[in-house]
């Protein structure tokens, strides 16, 4: 029998008391709670945007990973009745999440102060909750898109623990100071698949942006081409829209807004088939005029039309309607502002015929993470480690640096203390969450192949 018990063995053995080793449950085939969860989730939708919504359907088809691209609704059906971490307490029970974490919702930018830059590019399901839950959410996306990259699944565990060491190592870097306001990932400290990621972001230019989705007519007036992708809008639908520009002016800062002339709308177009787990929602494409009346400065805006968070089946409330305004456009701008540096100063928000939508730029300056790409450990490895930064960062800078009145703590302190010195555990807990989970993915992404091919009607 030793003499002296270590904290960390002590702290062991009450996570096997309280449960909390294994915050998760054996993977179980549930092929008609899943059909019933997809149908519902996505059926207000199909009277507006039905191809989408097929699309959507044969875009989900495609491996486990695009189906729970496509499935976060599914995910936090599961975080609220699914055991909660032993690492979490009040004051980290309700940060700011990106929501719907994974890997193709990172990418390179280049934010409003011209920096290019790895990080997060959507936050459409922006919405507090426990800090975990991101990383629940990405270490599942790393343990399916190892798979489907071919590695096996012990180098894909060391991959996610990876990402939640360097997710740990830079909060305990953040705790104490203010660096995360100014933390940036860049091509001068990163490498790999990121770095090149960077450098092909910052290789883009305007002119080939607007040339892929623009022409000059015959006035010499630039407008969208029409394409399979980009469609004409109804008289209608473009009154209404240019009439709904007033108002997403109004809800940019003053001290980013621009003269009206630069929101001049000169063409829209409906966008058909971007995202997984967006379509079947209005998405239009807006050009406006931008900073010249020249045509080769023209801005494109995004108009995404936006739901209620995902992250609010689990913790519905949690974010009080009054700090959006009861706007789901408006949370998903909150969200954006909070957890990213230098943002975009075209972020915004309007309402069309009681539709919520968030707008913000079509950059030429993104460049969507390629997951494929990660063919090796070592890449993988090396990827993930910058993820795992991204996100820290995602979660310290959005807690009382942005608005106390929202999370009115310190994230970065109160992760780095909870954590203490049982990373071990932590790093267990999670990856135990993930294999399971990844497993009980596996097992729904067969029952939705199933129905679809039998013909069920999922939307």
């Amino acid at each position: 029998m030793p003499k002296y018990i270590s904290i960390s063995a002590i702290v062991f053995v009450l996570i096997l008391i309280l449960g909390f080793i294994s915050p998760s449950q054996a993977a179980t085939v549930r092929s008609t709670w899943v059909e019933n969860e997809i149908y519902q989730y996505n059926h207000p939708f199909a009277s507006q945007l039905p191809q989408e919504l097929a699309t959507k359907m044969q875009k989900m088809k495609a491996s486990p990973f695009t189906f729970y691209r496509g499935t976060d609704h599914i995910f936090y059906r599961d975080m609220q009745t699914l055991p909660s971490s032993g690492f979490v307490n009040s004051s980290t029970s309700a940060i700011w999440l990106e929501g719907d974490m994974h890997l193709q919702n990172l990418g390179g930018i280049r934010d409003s102060n011209d920096n290019n830059v790895f990080d997060t590019t959507d936050f459409d399901e922006g919405y507090l909750g426990p800090y975990v839950w991101d990383l629940r959410r990405m270490a599942v996306s790393i343990l399916l898109a190892a798979k489907e990259n071919g590695l096996n699944s012990s180098d894909a565990q060391d991959i996610v623990r990876n990402f939640l060491d360097t997710y740990l190592n830079k909060m305990s870097d953040f705790k104490g100071t203010n660096d995360e306001l100014s933390y940036r990932l860049e091509s001068g400290n990163t490498n790999g698949v990121v770095k090149d990621l960077i450098q092909k972001a910052s290789d883009n230019s305007r002119s080939s942006l607007l040339s892929k989705y623009t022409q000059l007519n015959n006035s010499n007036n630039r407008v969208f081409q029409t394409t399979s992708e980009l469609q004409p809008v109804s008289s209608s639908t473009y009154s209404d829209i240019a009439g709904a520009m007033s108002s997403y002016i109004a809800s940019i800062s003053s001290s980013k807004r621009y003269n009206n002339s630069y929101y001049t709308l000169k063409d829209i177009r409906l966008k058909l088939g971007s995202g997984t787990g967006s379509l079947g929602k209005y998405r239009y494409y807006l050009l406006i005029e931008g900073p010249s009346s020249a045509t080769d400065d023209d801005r494109i805006l995004e108009m995404k039309q936006e739901g209620s968070s995902a992250v609010a089946m689990a913790v519905p409330g949690l974010l009080p309607t009054s700090v959006y305004g009861n706007q789901e456009g408006a949370r998903v701008t909150i969200a954006a502002k909070a957890m990213l540096s230098n943002t975009d100063p075209l972020v915004g928000y309007t309402t069309v015929n009681s539709i919520p939508f968030m707008l913000h730029e079509k950059s030429p300056y993104q460049v969507d993470f390629d997951y494929t790409l990660l063919t090796t450990k070592s890449k993988f490895m090396d990827a993930m480690g910058y993820a795992g930064k991204v996100v820290a960062k995602n979660h310290a800078i959005s807690d009382k640096d942005y608005d106390a009145a929202i999370v009115s703590v310190s994230v970065d302190k109160e992760v780095t203390d909870i954590v203490g010195g049982n990373k071990g555990l932590f790093k267990d807990e999670i990856v135990n969450f993930a294999v399971d989970y990844a497993t009980q993915v596996e097992y729904d992404y067969t029952s939705f192949v199933n129905a679809y091919n039998q013909g069920v009607t999922l939307y």
